[in-house]
């Protein structure tokens, strides 16, 4: 066998390869350092914070659209498994939480208007009731005190200051809700949020696989069993939160509309659907429906019927409601939930009341996985010297 010549090239003869390589043998795979993850994290912790400072102001309505495509991916999963195309599946479900809305809107909409005529009916009741309990509460402190410290003119001042405020604070309310910038927020959410909802919806699953190529092999594993984690938990919270609102707003407006009680109706709805916040729902209407019985009603018979109201309400709550939807199936704990609601609503807004819960599931989940690491290291094994 004679050697076959390789052709030369402009530059020389082509060397001679070892034949124990291949021109195709891939680079050997480098091992990113400590530091390198390191900044990974802290980068995209620093790019996300900025995200939100940047665009915060326009991200409501996309927020809002992916939370209705997260709670109807599952239903659009059953469908698109039963033969519907993901599309009109999507599209679907979409019209039908409109309808619902809209259905709602228009069955509760002259009862809140008739409400609302109450509401200013008695207005100048209301403050001349709380101008009369100042004026009697400061006329104890003079007496107490003496008129050298509490004069008639604070008196006065208190007095006038005390009726002005349930028209200030109802001023303020009406200001805010038909101020231009709440009414572009509303038809933002009402107009962009349902058409983003649709594409989210529609291409929710190739989105996830998408994000899940982008996870380093490495840990693709730990981070899919971390996000497994947090979706549980957090779809048992909405799940379970959004039915124990429901089932409380429909008893509370129930039962203050029952025994009577003005604007019992409005009452009842916001406590509610305050009650995603633990306790918050439940200490507010109990105030507003006891400052509104001592302001309608003459004897203490209203006020027990309010009282009584509350109780039952808190024994379902307590020990019906939230047992049955909630239960021990959601690791996040009141306090917890209270502190990221509030921490998230002073940072962004209502665009950080709705990201709170889902941040505050993601930390919960970190921090046991964290924990149990730290507790089967010898960092917490290691025993006592001596």
């Amino acid at each position: 066998m004679t050697e076959e010549r390789r052709p030369a090239t402009a530059l020389g003869p082509r060397p001679e390869m070892p034949t124990t390589l291949t021109a195709s043998a891939p680079p050997a795979p480098r091992e990113a350092s400590r530091v390198q993850r390191a900044a990974l994290l802290v980068g995209l912790g620093i790019v996300f914070w900025l995200f939100l400072q940047l665009f915060g102001p326009v991200l409501l309505p996309f927020v809002a659209a992916g939370a209705v495509a997260y709670v109807l991916d599952p239903i659009a999963s059953r469908l698109a498994h039963a033969g519907v195309p993901r599309s009109l599946a999507a599209a679907l479900l979409i019209v039908a939480l409109i309808a619902a809305m809209l259905l709602f809107a228009l069955l509760l909409y002259p009862l809140i208007l008739a409400q609302i005529g109450i509401l200013a009916s008695r207005l100048p009741v209301y403050a001349g009731m709380l101008r009369n309990f100042a004026v009697g509460v400061m006329s104890d402190l003079q007496e107490r005190l003496g008129p050298q410290v509490v004069d008639q003119h604070l008196t006065d001042l208190v007095g006038g200051q005390a009726g002005s405020m349930v028209s200030f604070a109802v001023g303020a309310v009406m200001r805010l809700i038909g101020s231009g910038f709440a009414l572009f927020n509303l038809v933002t959410l009402a107009v962009v949020t349902p058409v983003v909802s649709f594409y989210l919806l529609r291409d929710w699953p190739g989105l996830i696989a998408r994000v899940d190529a982008w996870l380093p092999l490495r840990y693709a594993g730990l981070l899919r069993a971390q996000a497994r984690e947090v979706d549980r938990i957090l779809a048992a919270w909405v799940r379970g939160q959004a039915t124990c609102s429901l089932l409380l707003a429909l008893y509370y407006a129930t039962a203050l509309s029952i025994i009577g009680l003005d604007l019992g109706l409005i009452v009842g709805i916001a406590a509610g659907v305050l009650s995603f916040i633990p306790y918050v729902g439940s200490i507010t209407g109990f105030a507003a429906s006891i400052a509104l019985a001592l302001a309608q009603f003459p004897d203490w018979g209203g006020l027990a019927r309010v009282f009584v109201v509350f109780a039952i309400g808190q024994v379902l709550e307590n020990y019906v409601i939230y047992p049955r939807f909630l239960g021990g199936r959601v690791e996040l704990h009141a306090v917890w939930v209270i502190f990221a609601l509030f921490a998230g609503g002073s940072a962004f807004g209502f665009l950080g009341v709705l990201l709170a819960v889902p941040v505050a599931a993601t930390i919960g989940v970190l921090a046991r996985f964290w924990l149990r690491r730290y507790l089967a290291s010898p960092l917490y094994l290691e025993p006592p010297r001596g």
